[in-house]
């Protein structure tokens, strides 16, 4: 299953990584967060978009024909860093945060209070989402490097 094969421009990772960043960020708006975290069905539509995005990214990144194009590699890598990048400045902005970020925010949730429960949630924010990203841009850039360049044959 290759959708980008068949679709390159509309599975473009640089536009995908942007899509993704206005989707994580646009559910981080307090009036967003808010719903999300008061009606259940703002937060399947947040999940859900956050999944969405998320596949939708990596599908653009790492899918398509980059073993044959190495402009499309590359933006692959830059997608996926450039996620990275934004994924960690958001954990970070949660898990260093002096305060609470929102007036919403859950107290108490298991011992916690709502102060260390928006710091884990940055934590996670920086080590799933910032390290996954990274992880998979550095893969992709390992791969391109090994790739031998367009229109040359590897010697034997």
């Amino acid at each position: 299953f290759d959708p980008a094969r068949a679709t390159p421009r509309l599975f473009a990772p640089i536009p995908a990584s942007v899509l993704e960043l206005i989707v994580v960020w646009l559910w981080h708006v307090p009036a967003f967060h808010y719903a999300a975290r008061h009606h259940q069905t703002a937060l399947v539509l947040e999940q859900a978009t956050f999944l969405a995005a998320g596949l939708f990214l990596w599908l653009a990144a790492a899918a398509g024909d980059s073993r044959q194009s190495t402009a499309r590699a590359a933006a692959g890598i830059g997608g996926l860093l450039f996620t990275s990048i934004h994924m960690t400045l958001l954990g970070a902005l949660f898990a260093l945060a002096p305060r609470l970020l929102y007036d919403h925010a859950a107290s108490d949730v298991a011992g916690a209070s709502a102060l260390d429960d928006q710091h884990l949630g940055g934590a996670i924010m920086l080590l799933v989402g910032g390290v996954s990203y990274l992880a998979g841009g550095l893969w992709l850039a390992a791969r391109l490097v090994r790739t031998p360049s367009l229109g040359h044959e590897a010697t034997s």
